[in-house]
Order: C-alpha cells, then sequence, then structure tokens
C-alpha cells in the first residue's frame, strides 16, 4: 500500500471512526492530514491530539473560535482550525491529501464530496446522498477529474470487489444489494403506527448514527443504495434488485452472463470495506477477523423484500425510474421526514407518507446543472416540511 495523506470528512461519526481505527493500524503509510466535524467540538479536538493533522475543520463557522480553544487546550498549535463548506472543499481539492474519505451525513456532504472529484482524489465514498442527488453529476467530475471512486457502503463495496474480474459492463446480468430487514421485519403495518425513535434506530447488525438507522428502518437506507449503484456500476434500474439477509454475511451477489454468481461475504464490520478503499487493488489486515459460518449458524436465508408495508423502498426504485430530479427530491423529503420523527413531530409511517406526497408534489426534470438540483433540494424540503406540519396539526 502506498503512502497516502488521508482527509476523514465526519470523523466524529461511526464511520470516520471506523476509518481512523484503519489508519491508527498503519500509521507509516496512512497520514491523517484533514480532520472534519459537523459540530462534535470535543471529540475532534481529542482526535486531533491523537493523530496532529495539519487542519481541523469544524462545519459550522460560528463555532470555530470555540475550536481553536479546543486545540490551544491540547497544545495543537500545528493543527490550523478552519470552518465552513467553502475552506472544506478548498481543503480536500488542495495538496495536503491524496485520499478523501466522504462520509458526512446527507446533502451536506454533497459540495466537498464533488470538490474531491473533480481534483482527482482517491474518493472512499461514504456519503450516499452525494450519488442520489447529483449522482451524473458526480461520475462525471470523478471521470474528467481522474478520481478513484471505491464505495464504502459494504454492499457496493462488495459489488466492487466482485466486479474486479469483469472486463466490460455488458458482462453483467443483475446485481443484487442484500438488506438486513432492519430491526422491523416481519411486522405488519399496523405494528409500525406506534414505533418510536428509541426503537427504530437499534439496528440488529450494524452499529450506525441515528439518521441513517432510521433508514436501514424504514428500508430507504436500501433504496437509497439502488440508486447508487445506478451511478456507481452504470446499471439500468432492471439489473439491480434487492434480497432480505438477515444473518448480513452475504454483502451482494453479482450474476454475469454466462451464468455464474460471484457473492462477497464477511462479518459486518465497516472496517472491511474501508481497508479494501484504502489499499486496493492490494490487502491489508482491518482488524476484523475472518468469517466462521458454522459460528454464525451455518444459515444463509434470503426473502423478498416487503415493498407493502415498507414503502420507503418501493419510492426510491420509482424515483430512480422516473430519472432526472426525482431522487433529489425523495432525499430532500426522507431527511425533513426522518429528522420530523427523531423530534417526535412525525410518526414511523409517516417518513414513508411524507417522501410519497413529495414526489407527486414535485415534477422530476432534467438534472443538468448542480444549482438546479440544490434549488429542487430546497424546493423538496419546503413541501416535505409542509407536510409534516400538516400531519402533526
Amino acid at each position: 500500500m502506498q503512502s497516502q495523506r488521508i482527509a476523514v470528512l465526519g470523523a466524529t461519526g461511526s464511520i470516520g471512526a471506523s476509518a481512523l481505527d484503519i489508519c491508527r493500524r498503519h500509521p507509516d503509510t496512512l497520514r491523517v492530514a484533514l480532520l472534519s466535524a459537523g459540530t462534535r467540538i470535543q471529540e475532534l479536538a481529542d482526535l486531533c491530539l491523537e493523530f496532529r493533522p495539519r487542519f481541523a475543520h469544524i462545519a459550522d463557522p460560528y463555532l470555530l473560535s470555540a475550536l481553536q480553544q479546543a486545540l490551544d487546550h491540547h497544545g495543537l498549535s500545528s493543527t490550523v482550525a478552519v470552518a465552513g463548506d467553502a475552506d472544506l472543499c478548498s481543503l480536500v481539492a488542495s495538496d495536503h491529501c491524496d485520499t478523501v474519505v466522504a462520509a458526512i451525513v446527507g446533502a451536506a456532504g454533497l459540495n466537498s464530496t464533488l470538490a474531491a472529484a473533480r481534483a482527482g482524489k482517491r474518493l472512499l465514498l461514504a456519503n450516499k446522498e452525494s450519488l442520489v442527488v447529483a449522482g451524473e453529476l458526480l461520475m462525471q467530475a470523478a471521470r474528467q477529474g481522474g478520481a478513484t471512486i471505491v464505495p464504502i457502503d459494504s454492499e457496493h463495496n462488495a459489488v466492487f470487489q466482485c466486479l474486479a474480474s469483469c472486463n466490460a459492463p455488458d458482462q453483467v446480468a443483475k446485481v443484487t444489494l442484500t438488506a438486513s430487514g432492519g430491526p422491523f421485519r416481519g411486522r405488519t403495518k399496523a405494528d409500525l403506527a406506534t414505533i418510536t425513535p428509541e426503537q427504530a434506530v437499534k439496528h440488529p447488525k450494524w452499529s450506525m448514527g441515528r439518521k441513517i438507522s432510521v433508514d436501514s428502518a424504514t428500508l430507504m437506507n436500501k433504496g437509497l443504495e439502488v440508486i447508487e449503484a445506478h451511478h456507481l456500476f452504470a446499471l439500468p434500474p432492471a439489473q439491480i434488485d434487492v434480497l432480505v439477509h438477515p444473518q448480513s454475511l452475504v454483502h451482494s451477489l453479482v450474476e454475469f452472463v454466462d451464468g455464474s454468481t460471484m457473492a462477497q461475504l464477511g462479518l459486518p464490520d465497516m472496517r472491511t470495506a474501508l481497508a479494501v478503499g484504502f489499499a486496493w487493488p492490494s490487502r491489508v489486515a482491518s482488524g476484523v477477523g475472518g468469517l466462521d459460518l458454522l459460528a454464525q449458524g451455518g444459515q444463509l436465508t434470503f426473502e423478498p423484500p416487503d415493498l407493502d408495508t415498507f414503502t420507503c423502498l418501493a419510492h426510491a426504485f420509482a424515483a430512480l425510474r422516473a430519472g432526472g430530479t426525482a431522487p433529489t427530491i425523495l432525499n430532500a423529503a426522507n431527511e425533513v421526514a426522518v429528522d420530523a420523527f427523531l423530534n417526535g413531530r412525525l410518526s414511523f409511517p409517516g417518513i414513508a407518507a411524507v417522501v410519497g406526497d413529495t414526489l407527486e408534489a414535485l415534477d422530476s426534470t432534467p438534472a443538468e446543472q448542480i444549482e438546479h438540483l440544490l434549488e429542487t433540494d430546497r424546493q423538496a424540503r419546503l413541501i416535505a416540511t409542509r407536510r409534516v406540519e400538516l400531519t402533526a396539526a
């Protein structure tokens, strides 16, 4: 593995923690140059004390002085405190880093991800919303800038590894993304009416942030991954399938035109995908143990997703088929709805209802410019917010 200067965006989140654990295991080759966080100043400063990056970034400019004080308290005079989206985009595009771990949650990570792609970085992409909101523009920017995108979602990373043996897209017959089913697999619509945020964030297999945990519970996370797969691997919607796999050991399957199917298996730990991202095409230790199938129960089971109960996944497939700005609308409405649910202003089934209503209220149009997508995002958020208010009333 070649020596790399690493920027970790979303350093205080679960994916950021996993990325930094890989860096901790390979200090001679993975040098942390930039750590970025949203609002967790003390956690960011503590990470800076350990990794001594050249830059520490906080998303909110109003927190810059507080970050500087925290760095001063640790005696980190060599770490420069910066804040705001513009500074982050400038840094990830600069010569200060070679590899960018894009793990900012939500559409807030779009601009910095685009900046890294345009600058030709090795982009370890965990911010799925960047592909959902602006997939065509992001992939075009990566091609033009010469960036290498390695997806870090376990499902897409699995497809990425399986496709290493493939010479052309027309050799692929189908890609199947697996889903754990979330904490409410097997529940009925009536069961979901009383679900609380505390129940929704308890994922049975993965340790994740609150927003993505809710997305997993509604199966919207899998819907966003379907849209991601379309852009990452240039696949039409008809060639992307989803299967519920409760054991979360088979992360994805790729069927080829000759009838062969390849699958990538492993324990449910993000460090495996991150190690692939840092070292590809080589392999390095990730800290994740090998897979003992007998110790895991000796069974691999699969079932179709329940699209009638978990309609968010159905909405995502519909948005992908519609194309244009529809995925942008889907993502914006979902972010508003999930936030309302987590704050007690919307029921669990209300998330899918708000997303569906917002998709019906806004027509999909061609997605040609980032400004157009951002305006669509704004409009969708306004409509979704109004739907939440009407529901609460």
